[in-house]
């Protein structure tokens, strides 16, 4: 999980090292400020996915082979759905909302280009993300990690392609990183739509099992919406820090941009943990073995502990060397090592709060930690990066602070409502027992 999720992460970072490299530290600054505005509106899709494989995981575990099937063919029609309406939404709205995040002008006409042609990549990113999660709730993470391995090959050698021009192909910019990243999420879809069709029969060719079940789809948004809620109000006030940080000019855009890059590898062992203990969880919990549970906490935890403690030396150690991937600008490297120096911090709290996360997504408890989110995030971070940026005046290191205190302060409330216990009362199904 954790080298898919790298390899997924590198889609946008290898777009970001040859703009930067090859466009300029402005370009660097368009795909930046796009990021931000991606996640929000693939917020909803991300819930829903979890909530996949949360049901997927428990239904494996108490050997539910139907339900198991009917989920997947509900998740996908949902998934199609949603993926149609982002698409044509994030399309018609997207220089409105850079201009609500208060983007430069000299930034403006690029942003909007690149993320114009990332959104129409939504629904086979969205289709390749449910068909990972229902293979994740299964125990299977080795076979979408092969399918993003050829695209990101694939990206990486379309983007210098595309973006410098080579033979007859022009050189096109920032766009050309947009069209390179489109057309290989759309082959992880292709792949794996193949895989599923050819090696289970979890996609009927029955038209009749092709339609929504009310309770199946009760319960999909039932876990899936406080975790997509979640993922909103993460990805909101992530837009909001960034409108925050676009006041402060293209210059600190940029710097925000490349280090935010690094966070994304910094965060992904964590996430991808997290996301193996959502399986785990699912399915010991179906299959009735709750005391397997804490060893999966307490074993995670130290795991992410390790590798992120790891991560967060080199963050504070070395951050100006891995700001120059991305640009030798002297300005964009002081900003982004400072950023780096003090969001560093922040990398083992978030890491543990995965790991428990992880636990009550396993268990279809999704509400408290979206509520956590929501206080932790608005109620804290957001107020907090204006007043120490702004009000106090202590420029874009208000906003880096305001990070790492919210963070903080998410792990530990996190944390203490896992001690209660109340997760396990949210479990979907149990394995029946055997007759006597």
């Amino acid at each position: 999980m954790f080298v898919g999720n790298a390899l997924q992460a590198l889609y946008n970072t290898v777009d970001s090292f040859w703009v930067g490299r090859y466009v300029g530290a402005s370009a660097l600054g368009a795909v930046s400020v796009s990021f931000p505005v991606m996640f929000a509106m693939v917020a909803l899709i991300m819930g829903l996915t979890m909530a996949t494989t949360t049901m997927v995981a428990q239904y494996r575990g108490a050997r539910e082979e139907e339900l198991m099937r009917r989920t997947v063919s509900n998740s996908l029609i949902l998934i199609i759905i949603l993926g149609a309406v982002s698409t044509v939404a994030g399309v018609a709205l997207r220089e409105d909302i850079l201009r609500l995040m208060q983007t430069p002008p000299e930034i403006l006409e690029p942003a909007a280009a690149y993320m114009g042609i990332i959104f129409l990549g939504l629904i086979p990113m969205f289709l390749y993300n449910v068909l990972s999660s229902v293979l994740r709730g299964l125990g299977d993470s080795q076979t979408p990690l092969r399918f993003l391995a050829y695209a990101t090959v694939l990206n990486i050698i379309l983007d210098p392609i595309f973006i410098i021009g080579v033979g007859p192909i022009p050189a096109m910019g920032i766009r050309g990183a947009a069209w390179a990243t489109l057309i290989a999420q759309t082959l992880t879809a292709v792949l794996a739509i193949r895989y599923i069709v050819l090696n289970t029969d979890l996609i009927s060719r029955d038209p009749r099992e092709w339609r929504l079940i009310g309770h199946l789809v009760q319960k999909l948004f039932t876990i899936g919406i406080p975790a997509a809620l979640q993922a909103v109000v993460v990805s909101f006030s992530q837009v909001v820090v960034a409108t925050l940080v676009n006041t402060f000019g293209a210059t600190v855009v940029a710097a925000f941009g490349a280090a935010s890059r690094l966070d994304q590898f910094a965060f992904m062992p964590a996430m991808s943990i997290g996301l193996a203990v959502s399986a785990l969880v699912g399915q010991n919990l179906g299959a009735g073995k709750q005391e397997r549970v804490r060893d999966i906490v307490r074993f995670s935890s130290i795991l992410t502990a390790s590798i992120t403690g790891a991560i967060t030396i080199i963050a504070l150690t070395t951050p100006t060397i891995l700001i120059r991937l991305f640009t030798d600008d002297a300005s964009v490297l002081e900003e982004g090592a400072r950023y780096l120096r003090i969001v560093g911090l922040n990398y083992v709290p978030l890491a543990l709060m995965f790991t428990i996360t992880g636990v009550m997504r396993g268990a279809g408890d999704t509400m408290p930690s979206m509520i956590i989110s929501f206080f932790t995030l608005w109620l804290v971070r957001v107020p907090a990066a204006w007043a120490l940026s702004t009000a106090l005046g202590w420029g874009p290191a208000g906003v880096w602070w305001a990070v790492v205190g919210s963070t903080t302060l998410g792990f530990l409330l996190n944390y203490l409502y896992y001690r209660t216990g109340n997760w396990k009362r949210k479990v979907i199904t149990q394995r029946k027992p055997a007759p006597a």
